[in-house]
């Protein structure tokens, strides 16, 4: 009996030993496909958001060819670029960025204002020569605003500061358009701010989600 005992034991330790591999072989196939599902679903993930950046840089394109004035093609395609790293540094709309440029330059080139505003976000020399600094650029007047990315992108940075200022979307636009002296003022007067651009920007807005929605 002691030797059926004993050769029990002894059987049993390899068998034993067997269940032990074949649990660590199937926890490793586990770990392996459950990885690899997730490298899969993260490769999906990335591809997705791909195609919908795309898909949004050729809607951003789209607008610009439709509405530029003495662009060439290859400054249109800077150009979409910019709005499009712009609209992602500040979490911006794209369609709203655009509708800026729209209500400010009617995206014309060269675009001078009777006030001395210039460029596609129509800054004034004054405000842009503080942006220039800050988005890292060497400040040359009038040659620097005319510089189309480069005015997009003091253009959204000083959209953005008005933002935070104002904590408030609709007084920074008005701000951006009628100088942050004079909405400091109103609001400190408690006086109704001008509405016209604000206006405009959001026309404008709405005709470019409606023309070129998905």
């Amino acid at each position: 009996m002691i030797k059926y005992e004993k050769l029990g034991i002894f059987l049993s330790k390899p068998i034993a030993l067997i269940f032990v591999l074949v649990y660590l072989l199937q926890s490793a196939l586990i770990i392996f496909l459950v990885k690899d599902k997730f490298d899969l679903e993260k490769q999906i993930d990335f591809q997705r958001k791909r195609i919908l950046e795309l898909e949004e840089k050729q809607k951003i394109l789209k607008v610009i060819e439709d509405f530029q004035i003495g662009f060439t093609d290859q400054e249109v395609g800077e150009l979409t670029e910019v709005i499009s790293s712009e609209c992602k540094k500040y979490d911006y709309d794209p369609m709203f960025l655009l509708s800026m440029i729209i209500t400010e330059s009617s995206f014309k080139r060269h675009r001078v204002s009777p006030k001395g505003a210039e460029g596609l976000m129509q800054i004034k020399p004054m405000t842009g020569r503080g942006l220039a600094g800050k988005i890292g650029v060497d400040w040359e007047n009038s040659l620097t605003l005319q510089e189309p990315e480069y005015n997009v992108q003091m253009g959204s940075l000083h959209l953005f500061e008005l933002i935070l200022k104002f904590k408030d979307v609709k007084k920074a636009l008005v701000s951006y358009n009628l100088g942050e002296t004079a909405t400091m003022k109103k609001i400190r007067l408690n006086e109704p701010l001008p509405r016209s651009y604000l206006d405009k920007v959001m026309r404008n807005y709405e005709m470019l989600k409606e023309k070129y929605k998905s």
